[in-house]
């Protein structure tokens, strides 16, 4: 008898940790779905006509083009916005600044986040294709791109911008034009250029 209630008890017991397992199982492999499903748009490239992966700029690269930028003042375009963090840190300065951004779920990120602070209220977002997105409107431009998109965003910029635009392309540099000011090193480098026609 007291065998058979022993018995009775390790199946019991048994049954119990077996379910208790298979809650933790699938609580795990769901969070890490729900996880992989929320980030995915944050590491993956977008598609684009290059394809750029989000790389979120560092507190030297925002040190960097805050210095490139002093003295400047009016509209700015942060091209591959991101996460908004150029956008942010030039709202601070006292740019009307936008950012256009490729990537939904980073453009939707960046809008919640000017929500929250109004100090950035007057920030905007655009999910737009930057091949088709006119850059006349802005005499400040920062670029975070790939060395693939450099020559063809050269182009772009001469063709739309205005005289004397400034331009700081973080990462890697614009191929033809002559950097007036080059800040930091490595991947922290910040070509500032000013547009003459």
């Amino acid at each position: 008898m007291e065998l058979e209630l022993l018995g009775n008890s390790e199946k019991s017991t048994s049954s119990k940790l077996s379910t208790v397992g298979k809650t933790l199982i699938y609580t795990t492999g769901g969070l890490a779905i729900g996880v992989s499903i929320i980030c995915v748009p944050f590491v993956s490239p977008a598609f684009r006509k290059v394809c750029l992966p989000y790389v979120p700029a560092t507190k030297l690269q925002l040190l960097g083009v805050a210095r490139a930028l002093k003295g400047r003042k009016g509209n700015l375009l942060d091209i591959g916005s991101g996460d908004g963090r150029i956008v942010f840190t030039a709202a601070k300065l006292g740019f009307k600044a936008d950012g256009v951004e490729l990537n939904t779920v980073l453009v939707l990120y960046s809008r919640i986040c000017a929500l929250l602070n109004r100090q950035y209220k007057e920030t905007r977002f655009f999910r737009k294709n930057l091949w088709t997105f006119d850059l006349a409107p802005y005499n400040n431009i920062v670029i975070f791109g790939v060395e693939q998109m450099m020559n063809d965003l050269e182009r772009k910029i001469v063709k739309e911008t205005e005289n004397d635009t400034v331009i700081v392309a973080c990462r890697f540099p614009l191929p033809n034009m002559v950097p007036v000011q080059t800040i930091g090193h490595g991947v922290d480098t910040v070509w500032k250029y000013v547009v003459k026609k």
